[in-house]
Formats: structure tokens, sequence, C-alpha cells
């Protein structure tokens, strides 16, 4: 489904990724793991059109993606959940999910709408609540919901248990693994390697914006050097 060869990505002429190549196939999950500015979100915001790619190519479902726009980017099917939520804080729940169907024409938004608020029943109690004022959790729960609301056929999750007490982490992993069950193509950079590893099908560790493992998750979970330097063993 997803394709990413050679690719780099740079900051003001500092190059941060160097020559990552990844796949996800449809209904996979897969993770990208390792540590803080390891280039994993850079990668994942090259994929979206948040930032350039400046060399390399991105290729989903057969087409080049590589210098799309990002609303060509999501139009083609491929939405974000961010890092830190980044919820419309002054607009209400409802108007949030609104917002995530923006692109859509067709006439089963509302049914959509209502389907987001039955998997998250929290939101529909909320749905005119500021966004802003909701919790930690209910705002990561929002970000997801407004992601889905696109019908992206993959959904990129960019850090979700962000500064998420335990129990909110596991209902947020709880979570993804119902949207793998719904036939969504998941790829996800996450902190919490062991749970990102106890979900997904495959993995890649990047360490230094390079790619220097990758193989079915199981695996990698239980590889001496992943659990010495990510999971803490």
């Amino acid at each position: 489904m997803l394709e990413v060869s050679d690719l780099r990505v740079s900051y003001s002429g500092i190059e941060v990724v160097h020559g990552v190549s990844l796949s996800v196939a449809a209904g996979e999950c897969v993770a990208l793991i390792g540590a803080n500015g390891a280039g994993k979100s850079s990668t994942l915001k090259a994929i979206c059109g948040l930032v350039s790619a400046s060399g390399g190519s991105i290729t989903f479902e057969g087409r080049d993606i590589t210098r799309a726009s990002g609303h060509a980017i999501v139009r083609a099917g491929i939405t974000m959940c961010p890092e830190g939520r980044q919820v419309f804080p002054q607009m209400s729940v409802i108007q949030n999910l609104r917002m995530g169907a923006y692109i859509r024409t067709d006439a089963e938004q509302e049914a959509d709408l209502s389907r987001m608020m039955d998997m998250f029943p929290i939101l529909r109690e909320r749905q005119s609540q500021a966004a802003g004022k909701l919790s930690g959790g209910e705002q990561e729960m929002l970000a997801i919901a407004r992601a889905l609301m696109a019908r992206p056929r993959i959904c990129l999750f960019d850090e979700p248990s962000l500064g998420l007490a335990p129990k909110i982490v596991a209902g947020v992993f709880e979570t993804l693994a119902r949207i793998k069950a719904m036939g969504v193509t998941i790829l996800l950079v996450e902190q919490n390697s062991m749970m990102a590893l106890g979900l997904a099908d495959r993995a890649y560790l990047f360490e230094a914006g390079r790619i220097v493992m990758e193989g079915a998750a199981k695996d990698l979970k239980n590889h001496p050097d992943v659990m010495r330097a990510y999971l803490g063993h």
C-alpha cells in the first residue's frame, strides 16, 4: 500500500532523515520505534506532505505522492493523528469531528459522525464542549475520531500516548487495536516501544535518522539489543 524509498528530510539544510526505506501492506500495523530525535516523526510528516522530502520517493497505492500537497494526500486516503493531539481548542467536539470530514462530499458523514460517538461515548457526552477544555485522554480520543472521519485507508499515528497516564495509554492502545480490526491500515510512531511492538505486525527501529533494524514486531520485542536499549531490560 505504502512504499517509502531512500527518503531524505532536511530542516534549514540539516538532514535529519538519511535514506529511509520502508513499506506498509494493506491491513498491517507497522510501528516505527527508537529514541527521540531519531527521525520517526519527520518520516511521518514527509509521508503526509507536512514537510517536503529532500530526496527519495513516496508511493501510495502505486501513485507517486512525493511532491503532492497535504490536502491531495488526505484525498488520496492518508490521514494523520498528530503528536500532541492538536485539536481546535475553541471549537466544540462535534465541530472538530466535522473538520475531519472537511474534504468529503458524500451523504454518509452524519452516519460516520454517529459511529464515532458510539465508538467514543465520552465524545457524545462532551459534543457541545470546547475541545480545549477536554482532558488529555479525551483530546486524544477526539483526535483519533477526527482522523477517522476522513475515512482513511491508512492512518498515521504520531506518539498517541504522549503525556497520558498509564491507564489512559492502555485505553488508547485498545482503541488502536479496534481500528486495526476495522481494516484500517496503521503506521505508528510511539515512544512506548513495548506497547507499540505488542500491537504491530512489523516494526522498524530508527537511530540517528536511519533504520538500523526491521522485522516482525514479536522478534524485535524479544531482540536483546532492542530490549536493552528501548524496553528497559
